[in-house]
């Protein structure tokens, strides 16, 4: 272990004195265009010698590439772009380390814990490995389950975990002191993001909590199936679950030997990946293909191919238009919930202003959005950003993969070229939630694009944009009624209370001490309702310019009505002349 820990931190320190050497040094002795044109070919060859260091230590080594392939905010495309194809794909366990550690865990020979068990993994990744087995058949008659796949950590991983994040918070520790980095971003707060999203992913038990937490979210809805957790074989390093293997989702030739249609199953696929993000707030994190499978309905399996029926759900996603083909009934199966993302309120607000800015191509309201999100800091100048989003939706906006694959690729680089620097110049930082909702999103906008070439991913958020706009509008109209009874309740106790004001003076109840009291509270009665009318106008005016889009008939007659308070505000008190009040 300390020699992993030595060749890490090795690797680390001769990137980093290379880039100190070529950043800091070269530019100060005039040699800067000698850093500009080495910089591409320095960053590709770091890349290739991270890759092969993460395919030969394993461990969290992987993982960190993964991280690092999708940390656009932070790295230059040189790396993210090589690291894109790094696989969680590692050898084999050999099977007698793999039997002692899950005894151990289990407390028991497998031989008693399940009535057969595969030495054959189905698959191998850098943290652990699965295994399909059966239940015993007591445990098999509680649970009602048969067929599960075992999950069992890799043997001494918590070890492995612990003295490779020792050496990335050694790591971050040295960019936090080099200006260069610090001023771009806190490496130590990236390191520590990544620690936690790993911890959980070696945490059993927590995967297990989470794929109940999925399960009750989509419950009752037949779009979705989780696989059920056998709690009695199950531990921290360990996990045990029913076998739900059927279609990948990107096997299309089993889809349509299966009588379904990809097509509908790319709207369906990016329909329920959005109801995750915008409606429960608590979404699988990495839905590559392999974490997805497409399950026939037990009634349409045992039709076969020929079948009839509906797609599985009540009908076509918020993206799909017209009827939706006859095909047998099918639900998606989703696996590993290792990596789960969490929406909070406040990043909600932030989303609701994203999306509804995307869908309307508004390159403003994007970075305004960018902003409540927390992405960018308050001090950013997005002057050009504006320009850049402005100009990426005029040119491209709403383009399908299909269309964008036939865009000539000196446009691409012309922009990126333009604008390239000056997105990479601003100072932010995606947070560690909105960093998986944009995984999450482009692993959709994939698997959907490989389902459908000419699949537009616009089709399926605009539905849901439109739905938050109106909400938007609800809320608005909701705030403004509200506002305009609470004024008109005020305008309808003032006169009554200015009465019994004057009338408690005039009886002596109240002492004065000047003559010119019943002029001072008659100004005030006419300017307190002169601001009494101009707020009812604003409030009648904005609520029916806010609902006249969705109730043409209620917003007219709320401007019209508006129009007499605006009267009242501004000519009342006017014919008493100027020495009035």
């Amino acid at each position: 272990m300390r020699a992993r820990y030595r060749r890490i931190l090795r690797f680390a320190a001769r990137f980093l004195a290379q880039t100190w050497w070529f950043e800091l040094v070269l530019p100060r002795i005039g040699l800067t265009r000698i850093a500009v044109r080495t910089r591409n070919k320095r960053m590709k060859r770091f890349a290739r010698a991270f890759h092969g260091l993460a395919v030969d230590l394993g461990g969290l080594m992987i993982k960190v590439g993964q991280f690092m392939s999708s940390r656009l905010d932070v790295l230059p495309p040189e790396i993210t772009k090589e690291l894109e194809g790094l696989q969680d794909e590692v050898p084999a366990v050999p099977f007698d380390r793999i039997r002692s550690a899950a005894e151990a865990e289990l407390g028991m020979p497998l031989e008693r814990a399940f009535s057969w068990f595969d030495e054959t993994p189905v698959a191998a990744a850098s943290l652990g490995q699965a295994h399909r087995a059966r239940l015993s058949a007591l445990d098999a008659s509680e649970t009602g389950l048969d067929a599960v796949v075992v999950k069992v950590q890799r043997p001494g991983i918590q070890q492995i975990v612990d003295v490779d994040l020792a050496a990335l918070r050694k790591v971050g520790g040295w960019l936090s002191r080099i200006r260069l980095v610090y001023t771009r971003v806190n490496a130590p707060a990236l390191v520590e993001e990544f620690a936690v999203t790993s911890l959980e992913e070696i945490d059993y038990v927590h995967e297990a909590a989470n794929a109940e937490r999925f399960a009750r979210d989509f419950a009752g809805d037949p779009r979705v199936a989780v696989p059920e957790v056998v709690w009695e074989r199950s531990t921290g390093r360990v996990l045990t679950l029913q076998d739900v293997t059927a279609i990948k989702i990107n096997d299309y030739d089993g889809l349509r030997a299966a009588g379904i249609n990809p097509d509908e199953v790319a709207r369906e696929f990016a329909s329920v990946m959005f109801d995750q993000l915008f409606d429960h707030g608590f979404f699988h994190a990495d839905p590559h293909p392999g974490n997805v499978f497409v399950t026939l309905m037990p009634d349409a399996a045992g039709s076969g191919a020929g079948g009839t029926g509906t797609v599985a759900g009540s009908g076509p996603g918020p993206g799909a238009s017209g009827s939706v083909p006859s095909s047998p009934a099918w639900r998606f199966t989703f696996i590993d919930f290792g990596m789960m993302g969490e929406v909070p309120p406040g990043l909600r607000r932030g989303m609701r202003q994203l999306l509804i800015a995307v869908a309307s191509r508004d390159g403003r309201g994007l970075v305004d959005a960018i902003r409540e999100v927390g992405v960018l800091l308050p001090s950013a100048d997005t002057g050009e950003l504006e320009r850049a989003m402005t100009a990426l939706f005029a040119r491209f906006g709403g383009m399908g993969f299909a269309e964008l694959q036939e865009v000539d690729p000196r446009e691409f680089r012309d922009f990126a070229i333009q604008f390239g620097d000056v997105v990479r110049s601003l100072p932010f930082q995606l947070p560690e939630n909105f960093l998986l909702i944009i995984r999450a999103s482009s692993l959709t906008s994939g698997v959907c694009s490989g389902l459908n070439p000419a699949f537009n991913l616009w089709d399926s958020v605009e539905p849901y944009a439109a739905q938050l706009l109106r909400d938007e509008r609800g809320n608005i109209a909701q705030a403004v009624g509200k506002e305009i009874a609470s004024i008109a309740g005020l305008a309808v106790r003032l006169p009554r209370r200015l009465d019994e004001l004057v009338t408690r003076v005039q009886d002596g109840e109240i002492s004065v001490d000047t003559p010119r009291l019943d002029r001072r509270v008659a100004r005030l009665e006419r300017m307190v309702r002169r601001v009494v009318s101009a707020v009812l106008f604003a409030g009648l005016f904005i609520g029916g310019a806010v609902l006249r889009p969705e109730d043409p008939v209620f917003g007219t007659v709320l401007m019209a009505g508006s129009v007499l308070p605006l009267l009242h505000a501004l000519f009342a008190g006017m014919r008493r002349g100027p020495g009035a009040g």
